[in-house]
């Protein structure tokens, strides 16, 4: 079973590691969400599928699944997935998921407080419950034990380097649908007691028109200690050049925990990619749904990638700077095999593949 511990992963030795670390495996949830994903969700399950089979390659994968999807689900991915039934409300393991966390020898499980990305304030749909559930299904699953953090926070909100440093972006964390009665001060302490990390980044603002407010796992993700990958735009009329050039600024003139100056590689985003007619259509409009209308700009990013053993799996989107950034993620990754995989039908819901995916050291 899975016991709820009183102290806090800090005061018991835990840390989170990397995610470019070992892991034990992956976690994901099946798109099924009628006013969110086109066509009652049918384009993107063949996308999710696309996903964990491509993960598969270098480890588990278990697709967590709503009852009524079950026999659906366990016949469209391959019998080396795992099916399992997770109530969920929609299919973002990353954020509704636990963050899990180790001493080296046992692993343990942060429940983060889940509000659908800003609750009633600017929140993205209503109930929650069944996701807010999630964390703690999965850590009973696996037997693991489990602290119930003080904060309202998604897994892609956050990145570790595993040697202290947490990135992350005010615009995020400090945005009035989260937090409201904490100061900065008293979230980074948080952070540092949950995750365990010395020193937190704080970069301003995340990718351009991105719903979750700001995620940094769409903007800026660590490679290894001390070197970061930043989405990037040289085109100055768009919005997100502002934004890139900003983050960039911001890290250039900070060290991390251990007082290493940070290299940062720019990532070019693809062109921008808007939602078409066609795809609006497919969503049902749901009263308290953020509505999908035709000509929206979604917040493409080939920096919402995932790590997996051995492997990087990185969006893709059908443009011409794909192979570009697959071959500079590989030069960055020469460690990894870099796959790409399409993930238009991803990014139509919200998010991309590092939002569907969570890692278990």
């Amino acid at each position: 079973m899975s016991q709820t511990l009183e102290s806090t992963p800090r005061a018991d030795g835990f840390g989170m590691p990397a995610e470019f670390s070992r892991h034990t495996g992956t976690w994901m949830l099946w798109p099924q969400r009628p006013d969110n994903w086109r066509l009652g969700g049918k384009p993107a399950q063949k996308a999710f599928v696309a996903v964990a089979s491509a993960i598969a390659q270098f480890e588990p994968v278990t697709m967590g699944v709503n009852h009524t999807q079950y026999m659906n689900a366990r016949q469209m991915l391959p019998a080396h997935i795992r099916v399992v039934e997770i109530s969920n409300n929609d299919a973002w393991m990353r954020d509704c998921g636990p963050s899990f966390i180790t001493n080296g020898k046992t692993v343990r499980g942060i429940d983060w407080t889940f509000n659908a990305w800003g609750g009633l304030f600017n929140g993205l749909y209503f109930p929650w419950d069944w996701d807010e559930a999630v964390a703690g299904k999965v850590l009973e699953l696996e037997r693991v034990d489990r602290y119930k953090a003080p904060l309202v926070l998604e897994g892609g909100s956050i990145h570790v380097d595993g040697e202290g440093t947490c990135l992350t972006t005010a615009e995020c964390l400090l945005s009035p649908g989260r937090n409201p009665d904490l100061s900065q001060v008293e979230i980074e302490t948080h952070l540092k007691e949950y995750l365990n990390v010395e020193k937190v980044l704080w970069i301003p603002r995340g990718v351009f028109h991105d719903e979750t407010t700001g995620h940094v796992d769409n903007l800026a993700c660590f490679l290894r200690p001390g070197m970061i990958a930043l989405t990037w735009s040289d085109d100055k009329s768009d919005p997100q050049y502002e934004r890139s050039a900003e983050a960039y600024d911001y890290l250039m003139t900070q060290t991390d925990a251990r007082g290493r100056h940070l290299t940062v590689h720019k990532i070019q985003q693809p062109a921008p990619i808007l939602i078409s007619p066609e795809e609006a259509e497919g969503v049902d409009a749901v009263d308290g749904t953020l509505p999908r209308a035709a000509g929206d700009r979604m917040a493409a990013s080939y920096v919402n990638f995932y790590f997996c053993n051995g492997g990087a799996i990185v969006p893709t989107f059908g443009d011409p700077l794909d192979a570009a950034a697959l071959a500079m993620l590989q030069g960055l990754l020469p460690e990894r095999r870099v796959v790409g995989v399409q993930a238009r039908e991803i990014l139509l819901g919200g998010g991309n593949i590092h939002c569907i995916t969570q890692q278990q050291p």
